[in-house]
């Protein structure tokens, strides 16, 4: 058994993924801001994750410490990150959707939810610290 095989560790480890993900996607798009003919791309997870939470039938799974243990309710998985290229606008002259602005502000969005789940995981982190015997 780990310590870290728990669904709220694998819930922000996904988050992290996404939001390094979502930093290269944003990066990429105002690399291109002059490029034509570029459409834009961004990423879906709390999409994603908002959608299976919300799915049809809400169930709890039971914690397993070892895998010969029979499981209890639906497995869930947590979705994994999806770049969508947005094809349906164009706001150039040179059909280019790239709004800087708008990408310079995704990015300072993305960077402080980067930062929160960080603290959190630290946060975490001296929490077991602490149940271990530590400082």
């Amino acid at each position: 058994m780990s310590f870290l095989d728990k669904p709220s560790w694998n819930l922000m480890e996904r988050s992290l993924d996404a939001s390094a993900l979502r930093q290269k996607v944003v990066a990429n798009n105002i690399a291109n801001v002059d490029t034509p003919n570029y459409k834009r791309a961004d990423v879906l997870f709390e999409e994603l994750l908002q959608d299976q939470l919300n799915g049809s039938t809400p169930s709890i799974e039971g914690r397993r410490t070892d895998p010969r243990h029979f499981v209890i309710g639906q497995s869930t998985s947590l979705p994994n990150s999806e770049v969508k290229t947005d094809e349906s606008t164009a706001i150039n002259n040179n059909m280019n959707n790239v709004d800087m602005d708008y990408e310079m502000s995704l990015m300072a969005k993305n960077q402080l939810k980067y930062n929160t789940m960080i603290q959190q995981m630290n946060s975490e982190f001296k929490k077991l610290r602490t149940v271990l015997g530590g400082k």
